[in-house]
């Protein structure tokens, strides 16, 4: 039997609860009926009020007779969803039904994620934020605007946030590869914590997304009369820092024990965030250290079609902003724990920003950029196209890389001479495009196939069609974030983790290579297929909690309970029945 106070913040069964016996004895407390109680995402089943309901709930009339199951309506939607003649459109129209009956979004989700992922998430998110103003119909989550600073605490406390455990908060200022999309950037932690529930099994009444809006500088949105945001410039130093301050003091004051992830900060900001909270809560920033990891799991699963140890790699890296440094420390990590000395560790990774090649001495580096600088002396005799400026060709072609990681957003970064150039030095070029979404990729698995005549072993970060491979068709592997931080997240919480660090990012990225099919099979994909996420969120999640657990991050914790208290965390969309209190 499942009771709550509030309808609003439910908690239904969880996974090991749907296996029991009594799993078909658990019902719900509510005293919302009629519209009331159809109005409530995370109540209302539709048409699949049973008759009993229906005359209990006072839902007669207000519903058509007939009575569905969540298959049937299931089934339904998805005949509208593959109607429609674009992704944006479907994007809307599964916002909407999320808006509407959650146990349903959910339920298609899980049951197709290799089809509605693109749509939820990556690829077509982006195009949902540009045009967020437009679609907006429904409240979900917060926007938190600079001029109400003084009322955050206040905002925070209301009762229906009393269960949350996720929150995933933006400020909209370098949302994917498109830049600063204000108010619009909310589109992100609303789809980030659709997959924390769909692939990692968060129930939804937990997840909190947050927009911190501080104002845009985007023209556009600030000259578009249907702009749903703060009309105003971006504010920035000082002030914006007490801003976020006055955020993380509200939350960790609020939730104790909440998972805080930090998502689409632009470079100026995000590392310097992610440093300054790291050790005040349990937080990430999936953007530096989710991307580290799925691309460190990915590499290591590589290892198994190229037959190049780990340590005989050499790494260079289009985009040398938050997400690229990330990935070089996390691999750099892994490259010493395999048994590389520090110092020749060190030397492996060619990190090219928009000046080029990032050397000793140069202007302008960041802080986080600083340990990945090249001596000027490693490179005095490198071969150059133009002397004042080393570009990723002359990279490719001097230093002799055998992996090409593309985090830059700029589309065609990888142009034929360089992937041609990476063909000529590697029998088997590791090359991972990993820009979102697909219109900023630095290239495509079509082109990186035909320039190196069928060698290279590709990862993107967005979805693109099979390839064509030996007659056959070849699925491209997305080297997602998705395979990463949902299984963080669940394994964080599940131990009610202190703390995110570095080393439980390499031990999901350990996971997540342990899983993949290239183990047994050189000739099998580097991940596991993405219809397999809610697997692989659980496999990372117990390596997560094991390794928190290991470095002192949890209290009163046994390890032989945590596989437990991690399935109880694994929500699975289906409908109970209610009981009606006054």
């Amino acid at each position: 039997m499942l009771r709550t106070q509030r309808p609003q913040s439910l908690h239904e069964v969880s996974m090991s609860d749907v296996s029991s016996p009594d799993a078909a004895k658990a019902f719900l407390d509510t005293s919302l009926s009629g519209y009331e109680l159809l109005a409530d995402p995370l109540l209302n089943k539709g048409t699949a009020f049973t008759e009993s309901e229906r005359n209990t709930f006072d839902l007669l009339g207000l519903l058509p007779p007939n009575i569905g199951t969540l298959e049937e309506q299931v089934s339904r939607r998805l005949q509208v969803l593959r109607s429609f003649a674009t992704d944006v459109e479907r994007f809307a129209f599964l916002r909407d039904l999320q808006d509407t009956n959650e146990t349903l979004f959910f339920a298609m989700l899980v049951q197709n994620l290799e089809e509605l992922l693109p749509v939820v998430y990556t690829p077509t998110v982006g195009a949902g934020c540009q045009q967020f103003s437009r679609l907006f119909r429904k409240p979900r989550g917060l926007f938190l605007s600079l001029p109400h600073k003084k009322r955050i605490e206040s905002i925070l406390a209301h009762a229906r946030f009393d269960n949350v455990e996720a929150i995933v908060v933006t400020d909209g200022e370098r949302i994917l590869g498109l830049g600063d999309q204000g108010a619009g950037g909310m589109g992100i932690p609303i789809g980030k914590l659709a997959l924390y529930t769909g692939c990692g099994g968060l129930h939804p009444a937990t997840t909190l997304p947050i927009m911190l809006d501080v104002g845009t500088d985007n023209p556009d949105c600030l000259s578009d009369p249907l702009y749903i945001g703060w009309r105003h410039e971006r504010v920035r130093g000082e002030e914006y820092d007490d801003f976020v301050e006055a955020f993380v003091t509200a939350v960790t004051k609020r939730w104790p024990h909440v998972l805080l992830q930090w998502e689409d900060f632009a470079k100026n900001n995000a590392t310097r965030m992610l440093e300054r909270y790291r050790d005040r809560l349990c937080t990430f920033n999936d953007d530096v250290q989710g991307t580290a990891a799925v691309a460190t799991g990915t590499l290591l699963s590589a290892v198994n079609v190229t037959g190049v140890p780990l340590t005989e790699q050499r790494i260079a890296v289009m985009g040398a902003g938050s997400a690229g440094c990330g990935i070089a420390s996390l691999i750099r990590k892994a490259m010493i724990d395999a048994g590389l000395p520090e110092s020749e560790a060190d030397r492996r990774f060619f990190m090219v920003d928009r000046d080029g090649l990032l050397v000793d001495g140069m202007d302008g580096i960041a802080s986080f950029q600083q340990p990945f600088l090249q001596d000027k002396v490693a490179i005095a005799n490198w071969t150059l196209d133009h002397p004042d400026r080393i570009g990723l060709l002359d990279v490719v072609r001097n230093a002799r890389p055998t992996v090409l990681i593309g985090v830059s957003g700029q589309a065609g970064a990888f142009s034929e001479a360089v992937v041609r150039a990476m063909a000529a030095n590697n029998a088997r070029p590791v090359i991972f495009p990993l820009s979102n979404p697909t219109s900023r990729a630095e290239a495509t698995p079509t082109d990186l196939e035909a320039w190196t005549e069928g060698r290279a072993v590709i990862g993107t970060g967005s979805p693109f069609p099979p390839l064509d491979r030996n007659g056959a068709k070849f699925k491209v592997d997305q080297t997602n974030n998705s395979y990463i931080f949902p299984g963080v997240g669940l394994g964080a919480i599940a131990v009610k983790a202190s703390r995110v660090t570095d080393q439980m990012f390499m031990a999901a990225a350990k996971a997540l290579a342990a899983a993949s099919p290239s183990r047994s099979d050189a000739s099998k994909n580097l991940l596991p297929p993405v219809s397999s996420l809610r697997d692989v969120s659980f496999t990372v999640a117990l390596a997560v909690a094991l390794q928190a657990h290991n470095e002192g991050l949890t209290q009163g914790v046994n390890t032989d309970e945590i596989e437990g208290l991690i399935r109880s965390k694994v929500w699975m969309p289906r409908y109970l029945p209610y009981q009606r209190i006054p």
